[in-house]
């Protein structure tokens, strides 16, 4: 393929950044959906708790760690176009499906299926079996949640692996950086969109609204995606400064269109790099989606704030998170000033980011002067985080041939699901608990007080209605999110040191 010789290298490799950007940006969105609806909104409808709305996050994690697991060899399958095509058409379908979680709740209760919005709601609201309601909406909740997490799945071994086709070894951590920071302004833009269409429009909008962006997307990706030495938007030099760390052999095989081997499940556990990558993921990345999905009920249960009261505050919060595009250049200034191999550049950056979590730890005792000092140190936590996650993505294009980073990236999301799965889980048994065995009423320990919720449900407002009565409540709930940032806090430092004893020097493999 001949191309137009120039002293300048183009920049199309950027355009291609961008279009990861929005689908991460659209991805996070999708996700964010449900916890900035569900207290004000699908709550009072359904008669849901912190446990049941800790299983739907929960079993989301499962379900999307076990496609992980699959989604990468997927995508080296099919390739990367096809592969991104399928991921994004999947999940904004699932996406667009919680809407009619409602209108078929109340089917299949009622038996008289109204397909409206409004029509759903007043029959359910007539029916006065609540446990029935509960595990109907749930059960459907989580079908949909399914469907979202199997095409979300393929957004992370789809975009590592178009980095690594579009960018040489040490732009690549900068990159991901570039197109990592869409979780952050997915979840920037969410609190400022999705509770005001909801309050306008109805939840199931916000659903449809959002997911539908997913479709848009999808025509991009098909109209500018091409592979580099395929594409006539990038000219000679940028395809050269692509290429830098390529073999002649490798740049051979794909002139020749020449199917690469693939890169067996079995070959890729029987690595350590493999391993490092498992453990940073299961350890770290259960934090990042406690904050995603937590902490606008966090805002709710402690400081009292409904999903409008609370996008300011979670606007700032993600605002922060921002500065994890520092993770993207660091470790390039340590490679380029300091002249470290790629790997220890990031290892030395990952450990400094590291450190920032431990914030958390006073998070919640600095919450009794201001709620904007948990929000401040959250969001320095999710900065330090997307900065991590930036630069452990990028460890697999150090160390792994192309053909199999798509399936190391699966391999490790699906760790880091089982990871989020657990604090998920935990975390609304732990609230539910917490909020019943540790609160006081009047100086009283609650269940000595109401003993009958021992074993049964406390009702919507029942604590509010204390409140208006005069009584004094110290709510346990806060003790139960303290123990939960705690362990937020020190996940990163233990992620780091066994990480570095199964991988302590730079070795590339060649198979």
């Amino acid at each position: 393929m001949k191309r137009e010789i120039s002293m300048k290298p183009s920049n199309y490799r950027w355009t291609i950044c961008t279009l990861l950007f929005l689908a991460t940006t659209i991805n996070y969105m999708d996700r964010q959906v449900l916890s900035l609806t569900w207290k004000d909104f699908i709550e009072p409808e359904f008669h849901w708790n912190n446990n049941d709305y800790g299983n739907i996050t929960a079993l989301f994690s499962i379900f999307y760690a076990v496609s992980m697991f699959f989604a990468g060899k997927f995508v080296d399958w099919l390739d990367t176009k096809k592969g991104f095509m399928w991921a994004i058409g999947i999940w904004s379908v699932g996406a667009c499906l919680h809407a009619f979680c409602g209108i078929a709740t109340s089917g299949l209760i009622t038996g008289d299926w109204i397909f409206s919005f409004e029509g759903s709601k007043e029959a359910l609201a007539k029916v006065d079996n609540v446990s029935l309601i509960i595990s109907t909406s749930v059960t459907l909740f989580i079908f949909a949640r399914l469907i979202l997490a199997v095409g979300e799945a393929g957004n992370f071994p789809a975009a590592i692996k178009t980095t690594a086709e579009f960018f040489p070894k040490k732009d690549r951590a900068f990159s991901t950086s570039i197109f990592n920071a869409g979780a952050t302004v997915g979840a920037l833009a969410a609190p400022l969109t999705i509770p005001f269409i909801a309050r306008a429009y109805g939840w199931e909008m916000a659903f449809i609204i959002i997911g539908a962006l997913g479709f848009l997307w999808m025509g991009l990706w098909q109209f500018y995606y091409r592979k580099p030495h395929l594409c006539k938007k990038l000219n000679a030099e940028e395809l050269k400064y692509i290429q830098q760390d390529d073999t002649e052999e490798d740049i051979a095989k794909r002139a020749s269109s020449e199917k690469e081997k693939s890169f067996t499940f079995a070959q890729s556990f029987k690595y350590r790099q493999t391993w490092a990558f498992i453990v940073g993921k299961f350890m770290t990345d259960g934090v990042w989606w406690f904050y995603l999905f937590w902490t606008p009920a966090y805002l709710s249960s402690v400081y009292g704030m409904d999903s409008t009261k609370s996008a300011i505050p979670l606007f700032i919060l993600y605002a922060i998170t921002l500065l994890s595009i520092i993770g993207g250049w660091l470790p390039k200034y340590f490679v380029d000033k300091l002249g470290m191999n790629p790997y220890s550049g990031r290892m030395k950056a990952m450990l400094i980011f590291a450190f920032f979590p431990l914030l958390a730890l006073v998070a919640q005792p600095a919450g009794s002067i201001s709620y904007w000092f948990p929000v401040i140190i959250i969001g320095i936590a999710g900065a330090a985080h997307q900065a991590w996650s930036a630069n452990i993505f990028s460890t697999v294009g150090d160390m792994f041939p192309k053909r199999a980073i798509a399936t190391i990236t699966g391999i490790g999301g699906m760790a880091g699901g089982l990871g989020s799965f657990l604090i998920n889980k935990g975390s609304g048994v732990l609230f539910d608990y917490s909020h019943k065995a540790w609160t006081t009423v009047n100086g009283v320990p609650f269940l000595q007080k109401y003993p009958q919720f021992n074993t049964e449900r406390i009702p919507e407002h029942f604590f509010e209605d204390l409140r208006n009565s005069g009584a004094v409540i110290s709510d346990g709930i806060n003790t139960g999110y303290m123990i939960i940032f705690s362990i937020c806090a020190v996940a990163y430092l233990i992620a780091w040191f066994l990480m570095k004893s199964l991988v302590p020097q730079y070795k590339v493999i060649k198979d």
